[in-house]
């Protein structure tokens, strides 16, 4: 048994290095930088081993691949990786589970022939937990359910993800000032909240309304009867850059991923790290939210990291073939327990007597 963590020693994958090391799983690191590489598994230990990999030349990304179990996804842009792993993994015959991936990867990921392999997209923080959290405060009836779902804070935003963030526009990744009420999209439904307090996230927020892809097929999926999700702002620095580069560079907003970094150090420079995914369950049939459960960290990169780890390993353990996201894939009690379990995250979940915890 072999992992083999392309974009390694990053924030993500060597979270996940580290998680999936401690079972004494033999580990491979690859990524274009071998001194990084090898850095981190000196501190792994004797089961991992480093490996130059350029995901741009198919003969480096496929001896990379041969012989693992499972492969795993950590390197970005999403955009640019594409199915390029995810093909390169198939070949080799084994598992694939990448942390990031949209409609677009899905799309292509399923259009494929059947295999007996599991392919897991969307293994971190979001798209993921954003809809595998929601998933477990699910009721016995949906259809009478209503979710809230507010995520952001200030956090750094590397440039990788600055360029994924800036091309994450149009349908395939969500519909602004939306929400899913009776089996559609309501565009137009909502409207940004200024200065709002949320509980946990320590001080008057920005809430945007943003109804992602991925909120869209939960919702759809499960029947939900309402579903809105807000992303969360310290300040209007993230949310001005955003729009200006989609406005400005509708071609290519890319051209914006320095502004987007440095809004994000703007905010941290006036505020602690931290990042918090806030779920709040109410029935229609009552007043008020009943259940809620809050998860926070100081770094949605290392969270990342964790989830992807778990993912694997639930990988291994199943018996299934097929493509999947992650949040159809992953058992919701089961990752709620790992991340509660484990020292990046704290975790948190209210209920109204009566009302399962």
């Amino acid at each position: 048994m072999t992992i083999a963590i392309l974009g390694g020693y990053g924030a993500v994958g060597a979270t996940a290095a580290r998680r999936l090391a401690t079972a004494g799983i033999p580990i491979r690191v690859g990524g274009r930088n071998l001194r990084s590489a090898s850095a981190l598994c000196e501190e792994l230990g004797e089961n991992a081993s480093a490996h130059a990999v350029d995901l741009t030349d198919n003969r480096s990304l496929a001896t990379f691949c041969a012989g693992a179990t499972v492969v795993l996804n950590c390197a970005g842009p999403s955009y640019r990786v594409l199915d390029t792993v995810a093909l390169a993994a198939s070949a080799a015959n084994a598992h694939y589970v990448d942390v990031a991936g949209d409609q677009p990867l899905l799309r292509r990921l399923v259009a494929l022939p059947p295999s007996d392999r599991l392919a897991v997209i969307s293994a971190g923080v979001m798209p993921g937990l954003t809809a595998i959290l929601p998933r477990g405060l699910l009721g016995d009836d949906p259809a009478r359910t209503a979710i809230d779902l507010h995520v952001g804070g200030p956090v750094r935003i590397t440039p990788v993800s600055a360029q994924d963030i800036l091309l994450a526009t149009g349908p395939d990744f969500g519909t602004p000032l939306a929400s899913w009420r009776d089996g559609e999209v309501v565009k137009g439904s909502e409207s940004p909240q200024w200065n709002v307090t949320l509980p946990r996230f320590g001080h008057a927020v920005h809430a945007l309304p943003y109804l992602t892809a991925e909120s869209v097929d939960f919702a759809r999926h499960h029947g939900v009867g309402e579903l809105r999700s807000h992303s969360v702002y310290v300040s209007e620095r993230i949310p001005t850059t955003l729009a200006t580069a989609w406005a400005e560079s509708p071609d290519d907003p890319t051209t914006w991923a320095e502004e987007l970094a440095k809004a994000a150090a703007e905010d941290l420079s006036e505020h602690a790290p931290h990042y918090t995914i806030l779920v709040r369950r109410r029935d229609l049939d009552r007043q008020g939210p009943t259940t809620w459960r809050l998860l926070r960290t100081t770094d949605p990169y290392r969270l990342s990291g964790v989830v992807a780890a778990h993912t694997v390993h639930a990988v291994l353990a199943s018996a299934s073939a097929g493509t999947y996201p992650a949040w159809r894939f992953l058992d919701p009690g089961e990752t709620w327990a790992a991340l509660a379990a484990d020292p990046l995250c704290h975790t948190e979940t209210h209920a109204l007597p009566g009302e399962p915890g």
